[in-house]
C-alpha cells in the first residue's frame, strides 16, 4: 500500500469515527457550584430517552405542564428529594422549591434546575446521577414546576 492510500485511509476511518459519535447537546450543562462541564457519562443507565434528547437540545423540559408525567415525577419526588425538601417540596432541612427563593438563581430555569439534580450543590445537596437517570429528574422537575406558588414573570420555564 503507498502512503497516498494509506493516509486517504486513515483520514476516512477518522471520519466515519466522528460520523458514528452521538450527537451532541445543543445546551452547555455546568456544575452549580464551580461551573465545570458536567459530563453526562456519569448519568444512571435508563434514562436516554426521546424526552432528555430534546431537553438536551432545547433547554426546555418537554414534561412541564404534563399532569400524568407530574404525578410521576411527584413518586420519584418522594422516594428520592422529600427527606430533604419536604413531601410538598415545602422545605426542610433543604429549602422549598415552589416559591421564588431559589438557593441559585439558575435554577429560574429548566437547565439550572437540571445542573442542580444532576451534579448536586452545595450542603447536603449531593449529585443525584447515582440515585436518578436523566429522564427520572426531568419528570421531578416537572412536577416541581406544577406545584410553583410564585411570581409568573419570575418563572423562566414558562416564557
Amino acid at each position: 500500500m503507498n502512503l497516498k492510500k494509506a493516509r486517504f485511509g486513515m483520514a476516512g476511518l477518522c471520519v466515519a469515527g466522528l460520523l458514528s459519535l452521538p450527537a451532541l447537546a445543543d445546551i452547555t450543562l455546568r456544575h452549580a457550584v464551580t461551573g465545570e462541564t458536567l459530563d453526562l457519562s456519569y448519568a444512571k443507565a435508563g434514562g436516554d430517552t426521546p424526552a432528555v434528547k430534546q431537553f438536551l437540545q432545547t433547554g426546555k423540559n418537554p414534561y412541564n405542564g404534563n399532569k400524568a408525567v407530574m404525578e410521576q415525577g411527584h413518586s420519584l419526588y418522594l422516594s428520592a428529594c422529600s427527606g430533604c425538601h419536604g413531601h410538598e417540596a415545602e422545605g426542610k432541612l433543604g429549602p422549598g422549591l415552589a416559591d421564588d427563593y431559589w438557593t441559585y438563581p439558575r435554577a429560574a430555569t429548566d437547565v439550572g434546575l437540571f445542573e442542580i439534580l444532576f451534579g448536586g450543590a452545595q450542603g447536603m445537596m449531593g449529585p443525584q446521577y447515582v440515585n436518578l437517570n436523566n429522564d427520572d429528574m426531568l419528570k421531578i422537575m416537572a412536577w416541581i414546576r406544577g406545584i410553583y406558588k410564585g411570581d409568573p414573570a419570575k418563572a423562566e420555564w414558562l416564557k
